[in-house]
């Protein structure tokens, strides 16, 4: 109202200067001044109709405020720090209210977009509310549905409270070093003293910097605590003690790395202890050399895990699963063994092999591998011995398995942890005892109870794991040459003949089912192609498509592939030279597409897998995927590999302190 009692002044001076030139004109010349004492009138009346408008509609914006605002709106909103801002159709700013006057912002008749962009989603009715910054202090603006009118709340200090209660939250953190005590128990002094002070004191140094409130447990695990603020910074970083520790170790020759877990996003410090533990125990059982990290109630997220898992199991623990898997059976009315759908050599070899354990304490036993699929090469196998098979083996179909459960059946998962990936999955969610044997790299959640876990990375497959058992269990378990076979192969397969994933235990499973009669030519027989299926993998080869960091990638389009073919066609493009990763994607049938990736060692396709929520091994991994194509499939993998790529190069940027 102030501008607008200006303006009329200004305007009345300009119509009274005028008057008195045509006064001045008429006096001194006599010239007809009639036309210009019209014109004079005229603009009077027009200047009067306008400026009474604009006060009748500020009286009328000034009154809808007032119905909106009540008649104390200044002082109690400026008490409460909440600003108004009215616009017109055009979005041209018409009033804005005392507070943002005394904050100096006065963009009346200015575009409200132009001002404030970020606003654009609340004006579209895309948002119910925004937060704005404007100058020093943070706004939460809304919008009156049925008026244009915004509403600025001030929440600086509000928004200061909660992101310092949020930097202060509790974080508990568990730090190990892996095979610390088996690297230093039997050197002498001076290796020992050079891995303390190469590898274990960098960790307590980098714990310090970045301030962490540190506790030794014992020789190789501590215990730290810390704040969110304090835990962003470790993240920022890239957890980078990881490449530190893995770099000194690798100067000593020693196989320890580091395995950090971090739980946070709760005030239940119970609740934290049991979190951390959790997560402590699954970055080991995925190999180590890696932080696992989660939120309450969010999923778990992984850093680093560059390395592959070492053989960490001894024959203690080998023999104590061996004596509890004995008591399970026993205590068990009948034995239930699921396998993994498209189930492969390593899948029913470790099957077959516990159920001649089973056999072996007179009970009854029961394999699920007429549902799910069987890979093609085992599937011409089975056929061929079926009789033998039949006459040592029932294999069932999951409904046939289900009509044989009892209350106290033991379910026994082999060669694989995931609910979803089984071809027992209903039978699993009636078990109420399951034991799991698996060899690749626990998941986050295992979706089942089970009462028995035994989950090494570190092993080349299930037939290793299971073969280990025999010697520990007191009855003789007896194993033919037909079944010593599909686990020689199984193993074969799994380490891609013996060249990755490979141990000392490795060998000495091998050679056991050697003595067990497994024949390698017999093996190589199973696994040679026919000639059709040579002439699809040179197909699929000729699709292939280089990549940064020697990946491949091989994208096969209008055709079905069988699961077993992508991973055999995955395996030979990494003997092309300087290749160190490759991804087959193609369709496994109408309604699904699957990739097979695999590694050298360089690059971990587990995790470039898990983030396109598959999974597998650092060397070996797959994924499968309903209702996609394989160009989308590829867009996203080459998004994924490029992530993990950004990642990996920003831990190595990190030098060794």
């Amino acid at each position: 109202m102030d501008k607008l009692n200006k303006l009329k002044i200004q305007v009345t001076l300009l119509l009274v200067f005028q008057v008195i030139l045509i006064v001045f004109f008429k006096l001194m010349w006599d010239v007809n001044v009639i036309a210009s004492i019209l014109i004079t009138i005229i603009e009077i009346a027009a200047f009067a109709i306008l400026f009474k408008t604009f006060e009748n509609d500020s009286e009328e914006r000034n009154l809808g405020v007032t119905r909106i605002l009540g008649t104390e709106a200044k002082d109690a909103f400026l008490f409460g720090e909440t600003g108004m801002v009215s616009y017109d159709d055009n979005y041209v700013i018409t009033w804005m209210s005392d507070l943002f006057d005394e904050r100096g912002f006065n963009r009346v008749g200015k575009k409200l977009l132009v001002w404030l962009p970020e606003i654009d989603d609340l004006i579209a009715g895309k948002a119910d509310e925004i937060e704005i910054t404007l100058d020093d202090h943070i706004y939460l603006v809304h919008r009156k549905e049925d008026a244009q009118v915004l509403f600025f709340k001030d929440i600086t200090e509000t928004k200061e409270f909660k992101n310092a209660y949020e930097d202060e939250k509790v974080v508990v953190g568990l730090i190990n070093l892996d095979n610390y005590e088996e690297s230093t128990r039997y050197e002498d002094e001076k290796l020992t003293s050079s891995i303390n002070t190469s590898i274990r004191q960098p960790v307590i140094d980098w714990c310090k910097s970045h301030g962490l409130l540190l506790r030794r447990l014992k020789n190789d695990r501590y215990m730290v605590v810390l704040n969110e603020a304090i835990f962003r910074t470790l993240v920022d970083d890239r957890f980078s003690i990881l490449n530190t520790v893995k770099k000194a170790s690798q100067e000593l020759d020693v196989s320890i790395t580091l395995s950090m877990a971090f739980a946070r996003g709760t005030s239940n410090y119970e609740e934290l202890d049991e979190m951390v533990i959790q997560l402590l125990d699954l970055a080991q059982a995925r190999g180590g050399d890696q932080v696992a990290i989660r939120r309450s109630g969010e999923d778990v997220k992984y850093f680093g895990g560059s390395s592959e898992a070492v053989e960490k199991r001894s024959r203690v623990r080998v023999r104590i699963m061996a004596n509890t898997l004995k008591d399970l059976i026993q205590k068990s009315s009948n034995i239930i063994i699921c396998c993994h759908k498209e189930a492969d050599f390593d899948c029913i070899g470790g099957a077959i092999a516990m159920s001649r354990i089973v056999q072996a304490y007179n009970k009854p036993c029961c394999i699920i591998a007429k549902t799910g699929g069987i890979e093609e090469k085992l599937a011409a196998v089975m056929e061929s011995g079926k009789v033998e098979l039949a006459a040592r083996h029932q294999f069932v179909t999951e409904n046939e398995a289900i009509n044989q459960y009892r209350d106290d059946s033991l379910v026994i998962m082999v060669d694989h942890h995931s609910l979803k990936q089984s071809n027992g999955s209903q039978v699993l969610e009636r078990a109420n005892k399951i034991a799991i044997f698996d060899h690749h790299r626990r998941s986050a959640d295992l979706e089942v109870n089970p009462t028995l876990v035994y989950i090494e990375a570190g092993a080349s497959s299930t037939s290793e794991l299971i073969s280990e058992f025999i010697p520990y269990l007191s009855n003789r378990i007896e194993i033919d040459e037909l079944e010593a076979n599909i686990m020689y192969a199984g193993i074969i397969i799994d380490t891609n003949r013996f060249k990755v994933r490979t141990g000392s235990r490795t060998f000495e499973a091998a050679s056991m089912l050697r003595s067990l009669g497994a024949d390698p030519l017999v093996v190589d027989d199973y696994l040679k192609d026919t000639y059709s299926e040579f002439a699809m993998k040179s197909s699929i080869m000729s699709t292939c498509e280089q990549y940064e960091k020697g990946i491949m990638i091989a994208p096969v389009e209008n055709r079905v592939i069988s699961r077993s073919i992508m991973s055999q066609v995955a395996d030979s493009i990494l003997q092309i030279k300087d290749v160190q990763a490759s991804f087959v994607i193609a369709k496994i049938n109408d309604q699904q597409i699957a990739i097979s990736a695999r590694s050298k060692g360089k690059v971990n396709v587990q995790r470039i897998m898990e983030n396109m929520h598959g999974g597998g091994h650092l060397t070996a991994a797959a994924l499968q995927r309903n209702g996609s194509n394989v160009l989308e499939l590829k867009d996203e993998l080459i998004d994924a590999i490029s992530r993990y790529i950004e990642e990996v190069e920003g831990n190595e940027s990190h030098p060794v302190e």
